[in-house]
């Protein structure tokens, strides 16, 4: 029963990365179907349609773990106060070890560019700030904590050092697929830190809300600054 069990959680691990890496092969079929160039299709359609699209994705990988969902949602209700108050101070730990890392790399590096995740962000913020706000700060921490955190640890469940390091850098690594160069390469550190410390707390509360809350903590966080800076800077 429980190797059945097993095989099943394998299997959804499988479908919900199978959905998230592949999904995005066609997400621009439609365009092309029609015969319409992208580089003249206005930005407020391409928002619309890109809202859709995470919609569309989330719903499936939902679809996939909703009984997993279900479950952890009646034990955060039960545990949430003892989650937050046991494992909310390693936020702290992990923006620390982010910025030491984000300071060394900018120290040591000969391109003061900063990661071209973050250039994309800023980027995509100020086209369209609403979009670009709701995804970073909603969309991403549910689809990304159940793809690297859930999916991965449905493959890797005995072993938690082995699911902490894959999920980890795996998640990093994914940040800066557009590096241009080694020394943006190397923010894959500062990338890999919140899913080393993500992937850590799942294997204590065995509850993907704690790591969900803190990424949409984090993000939000972080989004806040941008607003600030769009704002007053």
């Amino acid at each position: 029963m429980k190797q059945k069990s097993n095989r099943k959680n394998i299997i959804r691990g499988i479908a919900a990365m199978g959905v998230y890496f592949i999904l995005p092969l066609f997400n621009t079929l439609p365009f092309t179907l029609l015969h319409i160039d992208l580089n003249y299709v206005p930005t407020i359609v391409k928002t619309i349609y890109m809202g859709i699209y995470e919609i569309l994705m989330l719903s499936f990988i939902l679809l996939i773990f909703h009984k997993l969902i279900i479950e952890k949602w009646q034990d955060l209700k039960k545990h949430h106060q003892t989650y937050f108050q046991t494992y909310f101070k390693y936020w702290f730990l992990l923006i620390g070890l982010m910025m030491v890392s984000n300071f060394l790399i900018m120290a040591f590096s000969k391109d003061f560019g900063g990661a071209s995740n973050q250039n994309d962000i800023i980027d995509m913020f100020g086209k369209s700030p609403i979009y670009t706000y709701l995804s970073a700060v909603f969309f991403a921490p549910v689809i990304e904590e159940l793809i690297f955190r859930q999916a991965i640890r449905n493959l890797i469940p005995k072993w938690d050092i082995v699911f902490i390091l894959v999920s980890g850098f795996i998640f990093g690594g994914l940040h800066v697929l557009g590096a241009t160069s080694f020394s943006q390469f190397l923010y894959i550190i500062p990338y890999s830190i919140p899913g080393l410390v993500f992937a850590y707390i799942l294997t204590k509360t065995d509850n993907i809300f704690t790591t969900m809350g803190l990424h949409f903590f984090h993000n939000g966080l972080l989004m806040a600054i941008q607003v600030f800076i769009l704002i007053f800077g």
